[in-house]
């Protein structure tokens, strides 16, 4: 199953907020996908102006970025959050709905064969 681009930018933009001082690597582990594909979503998550990065020093060697949702990027993520929530939601329904078909279809299976030992 593929993770979509409203997940990704619904992922990146909750951690952001939550750790602004994250690493590009540490958003790939985040998002179980290489740095490059991080740096990607990033970069078009910055070029659509929902977050911008900032240089700091991360100790006396490292520099590293700031990552900040900037104003348009607040406003945007509250309907990212709306539309992942609805797929999320979709998603749920439908995998309930076929839960409940496999369990009619095994506890038909069983009524019909009722000395084959059903695995549970």
């Amino acid at each position: 199953m593929s993770t979509s681009n409203l997940e990704y930018d619904y992922r990146i933009l909750e951690k952001i907020e939550e750790q602004p001082d994250i690493s590009q690597r540490e958003l790939a582990e985040h998002l179980g996908v290489s740095v490059g594909k991080a740096n990607f979503v990033l970069g078009a998550l910055i070029e659509r102006g929902l977050v911008k990065a900032e240089n700091f020093k991360k100790s006396n060697k490292k520099a590293g970025y700031l990552y900040l949702l900037t104003p348009k990027g607040i406003a945007e993520k509250v309907g990212i959050t709306a539309r992942f929530l609805e797929r999320k939601q979709a998603e749920y329904d439908r995998l309930k709905r076929e839960i409940e078909e496999i369990q009619r279809r095994q506890a038909q299976y069983e009524i019909q064969n009722p000395d084959t030992e059903a695995r549970k």
